[in-house]
């Protein structure tokens, strides 16, 4: 089943009602994701077509993982999974945000509600250095050493 439209013209996929995605040259596509109760971003993560058409089927996030080179449920090892309540996509279709409804206390596989848990430290001029961090969610949601243990870390330095 192919439940997305082939892309034919400018008109069709600016103001068409057809979904008719528009993947990067990796075949990814950025999926911003937003708690639907608190308007907070969770966090940002990439689609393939396949996990875009898993998300829309089954109304959990999916999301290809560029790290471990593989498609993935959101929360299929910490059980915190995302239910989809709705799906935005952007003017080109390039770019999508999903409203969620998290069923558990976090998203974020370092143990925060959100993946976007530091602000930086703006500068008034021309600073030496590198910018500081500071958090914005000071205690974690939950244990992710205990959640994700023996997992290998996806963060990659």
């Amino acid at each position: 089943m192919n439940i997305f439209a082939l892309r034919t013209s400018v008109e069709q996929v600016e103001l068409g009602g057809e979904l008719a995605p528009r993947f990067d040259a990796d075949g990814l596509m950025p999926a911003i994701v937003v708690d639907v109760e608190t308007k907070k971003i969770l966090m940002l993560g990439y689609m393939n077509a396949d996990a875009l058409e898993q998300t829309i089927l089954k109304r959990e996030a999916h999301f290809w993982s560029r790290s471990r080179k593989a498609l993935w449920r959101k929360g299929e090892h910490s059980g915190f999974t995302q239910h989809v309540e709705s799906i935005l996509i952007d003017d080109d279709q390039d770019a999508l945000i999903l409203h969620v409804v998290v069923n558990g206390p976090g998203s974020c596989h370092v143990g925060f509600r959100s993946c976007f848990y530091r602000e930086l430290e703006l500068p008034d001029g021309v600073t030496e250095g590198p910018v500081g961090l500071r958090c914005v969610e000071d205690v974690p949601a939950f244990d992710a050493g205990k959640i994700y243990e023996g997992l290998a870390n996806p963060t990659q330095v």
